[in-house]
């Protein structure tokens, strides 16, 4: 009997992350989440507070992305290791509710002329921190979006994992800040051009939505139309439009397209909208047969 293949899911507990989750357990896979609080809250990722049967399968396991020492031991062993987490802007959130910053701040912040904010997490020693030299800068693209996936990458490397998943997106809408994206293609070229023998698989998921998040559902909503009227249109405002001129995905489709990718050999680099759609057709199917 083959033994289950091992997955360590970073970012596990959020609203793709806990649905990978889900459909590696029902390949009968060994799950493993690495986040900052453990299990999720399952009224804010589903449209129940109850834990569902397959979470009992899955590990929960607490670390810190932006501490390496407290999520390599968990590495061993593993087949697969996906990196399911960063921001969408880089307001200070605790800073904004509780009045100590304001929302005009925050994207004042994020819109602000570029400079680098990261850190070198490749010539790092192991283990090390990824602690940039302003503490405020911790929040931001570069760190959350483009460092913590390569420093993973670097220790999954080290554990001979042979597939690495990098939730990266599709190319922007105008509403975000160009760094948004900018941030994910330097940690997608990074991780390809310094772990070669680990198969990066950079998957690109327009705007993701559920039902269980009610909110999704008028987004989802308007950027279907606009996906609508940009193909009516030839495409002529895909350029100004982004990722909000493309068809959006239930978030369902992207974590089984994320699975049936892994398990895949042949999958390797980016994965666009419609080779998701086509990977999460595969992974279903084979769930029927």
């Amino acid at each position: 009997m083959t033994a289950a293949k091992k997955l360590i899911v970073c970012g596990g507990n959020g609203f793709l992350g806990s649905r990978i989750c889900k459909y590696a357990v029902a390949r009968g896979w060994d799950v493993t989440s690495i986040s900052r609080s453990g299990e999720p809250r399952w009224d804010t990722v589903s449209s129940s507070a109850t834990p569902p049967p397959w979470a009992h399968k899955v590990s929960w396991e607490r670390a810190d992305i932006l501490e390496p020492s407290t999520y390599a031991p968990l590495l061993k062993g593993s087949d697969y290791v996906v990196h399911s987490l960063g921001i969408l802007l880089e307001a200070d959130y605790k800073g904004v509710i509780s009045g100590r910053e304001s929302p005009i701040t925050g994207l004042q912040k994020a819109f602000a002329s570029a400079r680098d904010r990261g850190v070198d997490p490749i010539h790092s020693q192991p283990g090390a921190a990824i602690k940039p030299p302003n503490p405020k800068d911790q929040l931001s693209y570069e760190v959350m979006n483009r460092d913590s996936a390569i420093s993973l990458a670097k220790h999954a490397a080290a554990e001979n994992t042979s597939a690495f998943c990098y939730i990266s997106a599709a190319a922007g809408a105008p509403v975000l800040p160009q760094r948004y994206i900018s941030t994910k293609r330097e940690a997608e070229n990074a991780i390809a051009t310094n772990f070669p023998e680990m198969r990066g698989i950079f998957m690109r998921p327009p705007f993701m939505y559920d039902s269980s998040r009610k909110i999704t559902m008028g987004i989802a909503a308007a950027a279907g139309a606009a996906s609508v009227f940009n193909s009516l249109t030839g495409n002529i405002l895909k350029g100004f439009m982004g990722a909000a001129g493309t068809k959006p995905l239930q978030v369902e489709t992207v974590a089984e397209a994320v699975v049936e990718a892994l398990a895949d050999e042949t999958i390797k680099g980016p994965v666009e909208l419609k080779q998701i759609e086509e990977l999460a057709a595969k992974g279903w199917r084979k769930t029927m047969l």
